[in-house]
C-alpha cells in the first residue's frame, strides 16, 4: 500500500518514508538497496554473457577492506579501469545504423598511442606484447582485420608510479585474464607517463585461441578486470592502511573533480532526501571515520552551487553535482595538455592561461594558427582527436574532431579550424583589408603586414600569404 511520510519523536530534518527508513538500515549493515531484487543474472555492461561470467561473480561485491593481525583495517591498492568493446566488422544480423570503426580509423588510434607512449625515464614510448619488449602493432592490426570487434582498456594504478615495472604487471594482469576467460589473449600494450597518472593502454583482439569469437561477460569487464588488477598491485606495494586511505582522502576535498567523497555523499543520500552527518547519528564506519572530511567536501560544494546545508549537519547534494564535477576535471586535464604543449614549444611564459579557449565538439569560430600539439582525444578510447592550437588571435585553443578529418594534420602546420558562419572566409576578409580602398591586393604589403604576427606563433609568412593568393585564383577562375 502507500506509505506517508511523518516525523518521529521530534526529530529534526525533513521526513523520511518507510522505504527510505529500509534503506539507510541496509545500508548501515553495508548493502546496497540499489540491487534489490536483482535475481543476479547479466545485468553488465556489453555481453550480459560472456567468457568471465564465474569469475566476475565473485569479485564484483567483494570488500576491499580486511583487517590485519593487529586488528587494524587495511585496503587493497586502488586502480581505475576503462573499457570499450570496438566494433571492426558487420555480421550476419548486425543491427542496423550501428557504427563500426574502419580500418583507417584502427590504424591511427594505434599510431597515437605509440606516439603519445612515454616510459618513466622520459623516452619513447613502445609497444610490447606477452612475449616481448618491442612488439610490431602494425602486424597485430593485421591479424585482426577480420575480426568482429577489439577490446580497449585503459588500467591506471592509484600509485602507478611507485611500481617498479609496469610492463611486468600489465603482463600479470593479462596472465590472470587468460586463466579467467579460458583462452590465451593476443594483446598489445603501451604505457603512458606523461601525464600525473601513469596508465597502460591495452588493446585486445576480439578471438580466442581456437579462432572463435571472444564474448566476454558485462560484468567482467565492468568489475572483474579491475578487480584483478588491484589484487596485482596490491601483491607488490601491499595493503594501505587506514591512515593512508584518509591522507589521499583528504587531499581530494578542495579537489576540481569529482571524487570518493561526493561518492560516498551521494550514496548516503540515496532512498533519502538528504546525506545525514550529525556526529549523534547511528552511521556506517565509513561515513563515521570520514565524517569530517565529508563535511568539509559538502562546504566545498556549497561555495560552488552544488549543495545546499538544510540544517546543521544535514545537506542536500545537487542532482547536478555529478556531472559539473566530472566537465570540470575533463576540463583540468585539458588545461594541463594545453600547458604541456606550450612547455614543449617553449612558450609558456608568453601565453597567459586567461587566454586559454576549450571548445566543445562544434565551434561557429573560426580559428586560424599553428598545431602545438595533436593526440588522442575524450578518453583516449575512440577515434577523435585534438588539437591545441597557437592562434593569430593571440590565445591558445583546443579543439576536438574525428580522426578522419585530421589525418592530413600534424605539429607544426598552420591550419584553419572550426566551423565558419556562412560569407565570406577568414581569407576574404583579409585580402579585402589588405586591398583597402583602391582595391589592389599586392602579396608583398600582405607580407609585410603579417610577418610580425605569424612569426610570433612561429609559422610560415610567406606560405600564410600564399594561401591568399591561392583563393584568389579560385576566386578569378569562378568569375
Amino acid at each position: 500500500g502507500r506509505t506517508t511520510a511523518r516525523r518521529i519523536g521530534g526529530a529534526r530534518g525533513r521526513p523520511i518514508s518507510f522505504i527510505g527508513e529500509v534503506h539507510q538500515a541496509i545500508r548501515r549493515a553495508g548493502g546496497n538497496p540499489s540491487r534489490l531484487g536483482d535475481t543476479g543474472k547479466g545485468g553488465g555492461r556489453f555481453n550480459a554473457r560472456g567468457r568471465g561470467a564465474a569469475a566476475a561473480l565473485t569479485l564484483k561485491d567483494r570488500s576491499a577492506w580486511s583487517r590485519d593481525g593487529s586488528g587494524g583495517r587495511t585496503r587493497s591498492r586502488r586502480v581505475a579501469v576503462k573499457a570499450r568493446v570496438v566494433k571492426l566488422n558487420p555480421q550476419r544480423g548486425a543491427v542496423r545504423g550501428r557504427q563500426f570503426a574502419g580500418a583507417k580509423a584502427v590504424d591511427a588510434h594505434l599510431r597515437y598511442l605509440e606516439r603519445d607512449g612515454v616510459t618513466r625515464d622520459g623516452e619513447k614510448g613502445q609497444v610490447y606484447s606477452a612475449g616481448r619488449d618491442v612488439e610490431d602493432g602494425r602486424a597485430f592490426l593485421e591479424r585482426g582485420r577480420e575480426d568482429r570487434h577489439q577490446f580497449r582498456f585503459i588500467v591506471s594504478a592509484e600509485d602507478g608510479g611507485d611500481l617498479a615495472d609496469p610492463r611486468q604487471t600489465t603482463r600479470d594482469l593479462m596472465k590472470q585474464m587468460e586463466a579467467d576467460l579460458g583462452t590465451r589473449l593476443d594483446w598489445i600494450a603501451v604505457d603512458h607517463h606523461n601525464t600525473g597518472h601513469p596508465h597502460s593502454h591495452i588493446v585486445v583482439r576480439g578471438i580466442t585461441d581456437d579462432g572463435k569469437t571472444l564474448n566476454i561477460a558485462g560484468d567482467y569487464i565492468a568489475h572483474g578486470v579491475r578487480e584483478r588488477a588491484s589484487e596485482i598491485v596490491t601483491r607488490e606495494l601491499g595493503r594501505q592502511t587506514e591512515l593512508e586511505v584518509a591522507n589521499q582522502l583528504e587531499r581530494e576535498v578542495d579537489a576540481d573533480r569529482f571524487t570518493r567523497l561526493d561518492r560516498m555523499l551521494i550514496a548516503e543520500q540515496q532512498g533519502r532526501e538528504f546525506t545525514d552527518l550529525r556526529p549523534d547519528l547511528d552511521m556506517r564506519d565509513t561515513l563515521r571515520q570520514n565524517r569530517a572530511l565529508l563535511i568539509e567536501r559538502a562546504r566545498k560544494l556549497e561555495r560552488m552551487g552544488l549543495a545546499t546545508e538544510l540544517e546543521t549537519g544535514q545537506w542536500i547534494v545537487s542532482p547536478k553535482a555529478e556531472p559539473t564535477l566530472r566537465e570540470l576535471g575533463e576540463r583540468g586535464d585539458i588545461i594541463k595538455t594545453m600547458h604541456r604543449a606550450l612547455q614543449r614549444e617553449g612558450l609558456v611564459r608568453d601565453r597567459h592561461p586567461a587566454h586559454y579557449v576549450v571548445h566543445r565538439e562544434t565551434t561557429t569560430e573560426r580559428i586560424v594558427g599553428r598545431v602545438l600539439d595533436k593526440g588522442l582525444g575524450g578518453d583516449e578510447m575512440g577515434e577523435r582527436v585534438h588539437l591545441v592550437i597557437d592562434g593569430v588571435d593571440g590565445r591558445v585553443h583546443h579543439i576536438e574532431m574525428d580522426a578522419g578529418r585530421a589525418e592530413d594534420v600534424g605539429r607544426g602546420m598552420i591550419v584553419a579550424a572550426g566551423s565558419a558562419p556562412p560569407g565570406p572566409r577568414a581569407t576574404d576578409r583579409n585580402i579585402v583589408e589588405v586591398a583597402g580602398q583602391g582595391g589592389i591586393y599586392r602579396p608583398s604589403e600582405h607580407l609585410e603586414r603579417a610577418r610580425v604576427t605569424i612569426d610570433r606563433i612561429g609559422g610560415d609568412p610567406e606560405a600564410f600569404v600564399r594561401s591568399h593568393v591561392r583563393r584568389l585564383e579560385a576566386l578569378r577562375r569562378a568569375g
